[in-house]
């Protein structure tokens, strides 16, 4: 199954998600993991969420191949909406989410990276913003919440990545460890949660998020318009054809 669940005793739940090859998402997939990430954290026994991929990969954003296999923009109203409600599931979960990044985690990977709890990482991990070369935008607002300003903006423009280390080194990334030992720095830290009250713990990450000093689901909102803007005009399906036919970057 390419989305599953599993809980354990006390109350962890691991959301494993599974799209050979690359794990980039179908537009209905991104509503099933809002679906699942919600309803975990809606069961009053669910202490933490662990968000975690099989293959090479955490997360190669949207399925362009479905995008461009489709007329009109239903496809990409599609996408986006399911990619705000798969972001904000991570952010509205009842209970905190941990996710375990192994390989790449790159799109709208880092809408779910960004708006999570707690990032442990494989150690061969690497994070990345590729939308200026696909002629879109989109989670400038989720890689500010795990680099700096101007490491961000210089991300995004460059549609460069950064690695797990370099993350460790900012902060945001908790631990990066050997891919075979991803799930168990996962589970180390769901273990620690899970022992505390859940009943504060809810409450914690209600509070937490009532402080955040940006509203993620309005800034998502206005990147998105851009996007929209920029394939009225025609450019963002110059950039998705090239990347379709080549596998690369227009004019690369």
């Amino acid at each position: 199954m390419p989305i599953t669940t599993n809980r354990t005793e006390s109350g962890i739940v691991t959301v494993t998600v599974d799209f050979p090859p690359v794990n980039a998402l179908p537009s209905a997939a991104w509503f099933q993991l809002a679906d699942e990430i919600l309803a975990a954290g809606d069961d009053p026994e669910t202490t933490v969420v662990i968000l975690r991929a099989e293959g090479r990969g955490f997360n190669a954003g949207v399925d362009i191949k479905e995008m461009q296999a489709t007329s009109g923009f239903d496809a990409l109203v599609a996408a986006n909406k399911g990619c705000a409600a798969a972001f904000s599931a991570v952010y509205d979960c009842a209970v905190p989410v941990i996710v375990a990044v192994n390989g790449f985690c790159v799109g709208g990977g880092i809408g779910l990276v960004g708006n999570a709890d707690v990032i442990v990482a494989s150690d061969d991990a690497v994070f990345g913003l590729p939308e200026v070369d696909r002629g879109a935008l989109g989670a400038a607002t989720h890689l500010s919440r795990l680099v700096p300003q101007h490491m961000m903006r210089t991300l995004y423009y460059t549609a460069q990545n950064v690695t797990a280390q370099q993350l460790v080194h900012f902060g945001s990334v908790y631990r990066a460890v050997p891919r075979d030992e991803l799930l168990d720095a996962a589970l180390e830290v769901a273990d620690m949660i899970a022992a505390k009250d859940t009943r504060v713990i809810r409450a914690a990450k209600a509070a937490i998020n009532g402080i955040d000093p940006v509203d993620v689901k309005t800034s998502y909102l206005l990147e998105q318009r851009y996007t929209y803007e920029l394939n009225l005009a025609g450019v963002a399906d110059e950039h998705r054809d090239a990347f379709v036919d080549t596998g690369k970057p227009k004019g690369n």
